[in-house]
């Protein structure tokens, strides 16, 4: 099973000049195969599953790296047009796929996902590089996810926060992240309905968050792959980041190589 799908040349332009891009239609081929992935997943779930239970609220499931053992995952990866799609996007002569995230909202979930970047979470660093959010149902602007306009070009990293509000690392000095909410008027955030098989494409450097689904009648599962360009090198959080990746045995700036990040697009210069 393969989609057509190839982006436009504006899609390739925004996606660029905006760190991020809503594709229409992208992965809509494969929304049946992710649903019935993300179905096993939630019956057996992960070691690395953080799931979150607000009191009074419905749940927020999260679950990381099930690519390789949910064999729906692996066709994913391994078949569908993921590598050349994300090669086109980011002018990459290799991608390699760094990782799987499902995240799901249930009905009335009120919990937020606050506005942050990938990049300092990530075991993983280079001048190449995009997530695919793909909703598997139809999600309303209002619980979809939000990026602003241009801040993978802000030349920052902002402090990672945990959802409890907490610092991800000790001691970290870096710079917190701007009140956005306070001031949308000064951004300009991408945001839109989408159905299911659509995907928001955007760089680990994008500010990027998600509301509530408060009020929605149906839930709101996401699967998301993540993948590397060229000259991708391990950065090494001790362990803490997310995903943790902590049984690998590469220093700071080896390059990212190995079974957990198989390349998915070589072109043939």
């Amino acid at each position: 099973m393969r989609s057509s799908f190839v982006p436009s040349s504006d899609e390739i332009a925004g996606f660029q000049n905006d760190g991020a891009v809503v594709l229409r239609g992208a992965f809509a081929p494969w929304v049946e195969t992710l649903r019935e992935g993300v179905a096993r997943l939630m019956a057996d779930p992960s070691p690395l599953e953080r799931s979150y239970h607000p009191e009074n609220s419905a749940p927020f499931f999260q679950d990381l790296c099930n690519w390789q053992r949910i064999p729906e995952f692996r066709r994913f990866v391994e078949d569908s047009p993921l590598g050349a799609l994300g090669a086109a996007l980011m002018g990459a002569h290799q991608v390699r796929f760094f990782h799987d995230h499902v995240l799901v909202k249930e009905p009335g979930t009120s919990l937020v996902t606050p506005w942050h970047q990938d990049r300092p979470y990530y075991c993983a660093r280079g001048p190449q590089t995009v997530s695919f959010w793909i909703p598997l149902d139809p999600v309303p602007a209002a619980a979809a996810l939000e990026c602003v306009a241009g801040s993978h070009r802000w030349g920052v990293d902002h402090k990672p926060m945990r959802f409890d509000g907490t610092p991800l690392y000790a001691g970290d000095e870096s710079t917190p992240m701007p009140d956005i909410d306070a001031h949308r008027e000064r951004y300009r955030i991408i945001c839109a309905d989408m159905a299911p098989g659509d995907a928001v494409a955007f760089d680990f450097g994008t500010v990027h968050g998600a509301g509530a689904t408060i009020g929605a009648s149906v839930r709101r599962r996401v699967f998301s792959a993540r993948l590397v360009g060229d000259h991708a090198c391990f950065a090494d959080r001790g362990g803490k980041g997310s995903p943790p990746f902590a049984h690998l045995a590469l220093s700071e700036g080896d390059p990212l190589t190995g079974p957990d990040f198989p390349i998915l697009f070589q072109d043939a210069a």
